[in-house]
């Protein structure tokens, strides 16, 4: 028998599976599991290749083991709305991120009890509020100003690193405001990298595993609420008041009427750098790659910009909303290349989807990148198109995830995003420094990026100035 009748009929095997005693379907299981730690290895190596692999053989529904954890990947809106829709009590996601707990510290978001982080969730919404939002953008177009002067007339960049600093570096300044911008040095940097760095494919199934990423991880927690707790108490006694997301950090209250302490400060710093950060970095390089790849939307996106920065000199919350084609570029980046892409919940009591029941103690996961790629929801789904209508429905698109635990800095992510390309295009021309092909991706500690090295050419336009 060829190996390509041997697949399709192990493939028809997992799609027929047979009706149990209960009526209950039961779940397609994936093939190639280890006798000892499942697919484990399988899903470390290539998360997103597995993926895929799982729903090409099993469809909207199929089971795989991550070392004794056995997890059920879901795919399609109809799946996404019932995972989203779900309450806490029956699909937890702080259960399945407890691997979080060492980067954002005891005490916050998932390690918090549910009460304690409605509260904390309500306090970072102050922050987003559309007056702060209007400060955001000035200092984005600031701190993209800065870095022309650095980047002068041509020259070449890599844009995971040019634009991971670049947003650390907004993030920062929009966060905890700009004295400790200023004060931003390699250490920072390699900190918050450590943080980053904490968590691993791996994760998912052993949160706590000893190594030395997780001790760097916890070391650099430390050293951060050093840092923050420092910059706290100088504020505290110059009695300033600050227009930065730090300032309602400092203010804010529980409802008991206790305030934050410093190291509930710091993880709420944290818990929205990452919210923010990943996803700006990432879609701001992946969106400028695709800007390059797609000449033919060139001339349009340019004439956009252009015109927006005639009516609106400086950039605005305002403007930005003009940017239409711009917006289109950023969602279909986020849709082909999702920043984000194990989203999980534990499941606390039997969930039934469809006619499958999904038993306590397993782990539910959705995967953006296999689900962005539906032709029922994208038709011709691997073709880049920035003018693509949106869904009819409001759970296939999902970079963000949904429900109540949606990425609370979306909207600042894309905000920047766009101040950032906009800023950019308007002072530069782009182009491959390699061929098309030579663009992979790679998905480093969960969060999918450009693969290294992904490097650009640039050159000033006539009349940007030196």
């Amino acid at each position: 028998m060829t190996d390509s009748l041997q697949w399709f009929n192990l493939l028809k095997q997992n799609r027929r599976k047979f009706i149990s005693m209960s009526g209950a379907h039961q779940i397609p299981r994936v093939s190639g599991a280890d006798p000892s730690i499942g697919h484990l290895e399988e899903f470390n190596s290539d998360p997103l290749l597995f993926l895929q692999r799982v729903h090409k053989e099993c469809g909207e529904i199929g089971e795989f083991d991550l070392a004794g954890l056995g997890t059920i990947l879901l795919v399609g809106s109809e799946a996404h709305e019932a995972v989203f829709r779900a309450n806490e009590e029956q699909l937890s996601a702080a259960q399945a991120y407890q691997m979080m707990i060492p980067v954002f510290g005891e005490g916050i978001q998932y390690g918090a009890p549910p009460h304690i982080e409605r509260q904390q969730l309500k306090i970072q919404i102050q922050g987003l509020k559309h007056d702060r939002m209007l400060n955001y953008a000035g200092i984005v177009e600031h701190e993209t100003t800065l870095l022309i002067k650095q980047l002068g007339k041509k020259g070449t960049i890599d844009v995971n690193q040019i634009f991971s600093d670049l947003t650390l570096k907004t993030s920062t300044h929009c966060l905890l405001g700009a004295e400790l911008r200023s004060e931003l040095n390699d250490e920072f940097s390699t900190l918050y990298k450590d943080l980053e760095n904490g968590i691993a494919p791996s994760s998912l199934s052993d949160p706590f595993e000893k190594n030395e990423r997780l001790t760097k991880c916890i070391r650099a927690r430390k050293r951060l609420e050093e840092l923050i707790g420092d910059h706290v108490d100088r504020r505290r006694t110059k009695g300033k008041i600050y227009e930065d997301m730090l300032q309602v950090y400092m203010d804010s209250k529980y409802e008991d009427g206790t305030p934050l302490n410093k190291a509930e400060i710091t993880g709420m710093v944290i818990w929205f750098m990452f919210a923010g950060h990943h996803t700006s970095a990432n879609t701001t390089a992946w969106t400028l790659l695709e800007v390059v790849k797609n000449p033919a939307y060139l001339s349009k996106l340019l004439e956009e910009i252009d015109q927006v920065f005639l009516k609106f000199p400086t950039v605005t919350v305002e403007s930005l909303r003009e940017l239409l084609l711009l917006d289109g570029f950023i969602r279909e980046s986020l849709r082909l290349h999702p920043p984000l892409n194990a989203i999980t919940r534990r499941v606390m009591s039997d969930f039934q989807y469809k006619e499958f029941t999904i038993p306590t103690g397993k782990n539910i996961m959705i995967c953006p990148y296999v689900s962005h790629k539906l032709e029922k929801s994208f038709p011709k789904p691997l073709s880049f198109n920035p003018e693509r209508p949106s869904p009819k429905d409001n759970f296939s698109e999902i970079a963000f995830g949904g429900g109540r635990h949606k990425c609370i800095g979306n909207g600042f992510a894309i905000l920047q995003v766009k101040t950032i390309l906009a800023t950019l295009l308007k002072q530069y021309t782009f182009n491959l420094s390699e061929l098309p092909e030579k663009y992979g991706e790679a998905m480093p500690a969960l969060i999918l990026r450009p693969k290294d090295p992904c490097e650009l050419t640039y050159v000033k336009k006539d009349g940007q100035g030196r």
